[in-house]
């Protein structure tokens, strides 16, 4: 089976986006795992027995940024992927308040 982590960058402050909520779904909406983001921006393993198939990641954004005093414009991030091989996954977010951007990492 495969593994995840992710990683969560606030761009609009150039530093690690900690303590904000991560959540692993499968397509329907069941969740598998969650976890917060350490002083580094990372969930290391949010996931270590990761099936085959379709999966999304949910960054709860806006909480995140309200606990800061910053408006922003996407309440939450949903990242959907597929799982195909049994090697280890790396999401990365980077984010700010009106935008962001992610990729398959490593």
């Amino acid at each position: 089976m495969a593994s995840l982590s992710t990683h969560v960058l606030d761009t609009s402050a150039g530093r690690p986006a900690e303590g904000l909520h991560v959540s692993l779904e499968t397509a329907d909406g069941t969740v598998l795992a969650s976890g917060v983001t350490d002083a580094d921006g990372r969930v290391g393993e949010l996931a270590a027995d990761l099936p085959h198939g379709d999966h999304r990641i949910r960054f709860d954004t806006g909480s995140w940024f309200a606990a800061r005093g910053v408006a922003a414009f996407y309440p939450e991030v949903v990242v959907a992927f597929t799982v195909a091989s049994d090697e280890h996954h790396h999401v990365p977010l980077l984010l700010n308040p009106f935008g962001y951007s992610t990729y398959r990492g490593s």
